[in-house]
């Protein structure tokens, strides 16, 4: 694509949220405009452009790309989004990567943004793909402190580090809270627990994505501080950002296993509810069976004298027995001794 034909297509402000030129850590110009925040750095030296993008459109970062010099490779990424946290350096500008993440109280999820730094000799700029992090606040934040803002450039990407990282630790303490309610929940025996536990489990591998990969690039920023000449407070500021990030690193490391040993209680805990249901479902099957036992043996010892008083109830003109003087005795004796004799047959099986 060629960025002077892209540029032409459209407006190159209309995602531009703010641009202010700064010297010697004070802000001495807002330009309403790209065009005059490029033409303020021509005209006056010494001074740094600070420039904010919310999800700006390709021709807008090629255009900004073309007056700052910024490498193909690093625009590309910025515009396409979804990159994971990385740190590149292009001659003398920074790009980095950041995903930025915060707690949604009201329906207890993490919401990840992504956000792309570029830091040259005299300028930054920001672009956002998502609500986090709240760059106005930073801007505010290092507007309040000249002494840090004169720093240059390098401050302004501390400050923004400082405010990723910052915005891990509300995320930190949900995450917490929410696996201490599984845990709850688990030993309660909550059916919908194991889908809150995947479904957990996905946001802090997503938040250890996020979070693990910024200890590399800060320990990319320090192996670089004698090279650059980074200043000496901003090193001891970038160390205290690399001891938040280690601590919230190392919490979501805990957070997965700990979710992976709850997942296994889990399952413990359902197969053992499962065999216990088995277990009683088993006893009351048995039990059943040893009624229906009982039920077919007095059926049976039923059914015999039944069959013999049906047999001499068919009343045949030529039927032995019929005239036979004891005949009645006789079949009374017989369905007396075929009940017993089933009887105890059934009694010494157990069935009665």
């Amino acid at each position: 694509m060629d960025p002077r034909a892209a540029a032409v297509a459209a407006p190159v402000d209309q995602n531009m949220v703010s641009s202010a030129i700064y010297r010697d850590g004070h802000r001495v110009d807002s330009p309403p405009t790209l065009a005059e925040t490029y033409q303020r750095l021509r005209e006056q030296p010494g001074v740094m452009a600070w420039i904010g993008l919310y999800r700006p459109a390709p021709v807008q970062l090629l255009a900004i790309a073309e007056e700052f010099g910024l490498h193909e490779l690093a625009v590309e990424d910025a515009i396409v989004a979804h990159q994971r946290p990385k740190l590149e350096r292009y001659g003398d500008t920074l790009f980095v990567v950041l995903r930025a993440a915060r707690y949604l109280d009201d329906v207890e999820e993490v919401d990840f943004s992504e956000l792309h730094v570029f830091v040259g000799p005299n300028f930054v700029i920001t672009v956002r793909h998502g609500e986090a992090p709240d760059l106005a606040a930073v801007r505010h934040r290092l507007e309040g402190d000249p002494d840090l803002l004169r720093r240059g450039p390098e401050a302004v990407l501390y400050a923004i580090l400082d405010s990723v990282v910052d915005g891990y630790a509300p995320v930190v303490a949900g995450l917490q809270h929410d696996i201490d309610e599984i845990e709850t929940e688990v030993f309660r025996g909550d059916p919908r627990v194991t889908r809150r536990i995947y479904e957990l489990s996905r946001e802090v591998i997503e938040f250890q994505r996020a979070a693990r990969p910024l200890l590399t690039i800060l320990n990319g920023l320090a192996a670089g501080f004698d090279k650059y000449g980074t200043d000496e407070e901003l090193r001891r500021y970038l160390g205290d950002v690399a001891d938040h990030a280690t601590t919230a690193a190392e919490r979501v490391d805990v957070f997965r296993q700990t979710l992976a040993d709850i997942l296994t209680l889990n399952a413990t805990l359902v197969s053992q509810a499962q065999n216990e249901e088995i277990k009683h479902l088993t006893e009351a099957s048995y039990a059943q069976n040893e009624e229906i036992k009982k039920i077919s043996a007095w059926a049976a010892i039923l059914f015999a004298p039944t069959l013999i008083g049906t047999i001499y109830g068919m009343n045949f003109e030529y039927m032995p027995e019929l005239r036979w003087r004891v005949g009645y005795p006789f079949a009374l004796a017989l369905m007396a001794a075929v009940c017993v004799s089933l009887y105890l047959v059934f009694k010494r099986r157990g069935w009665l």
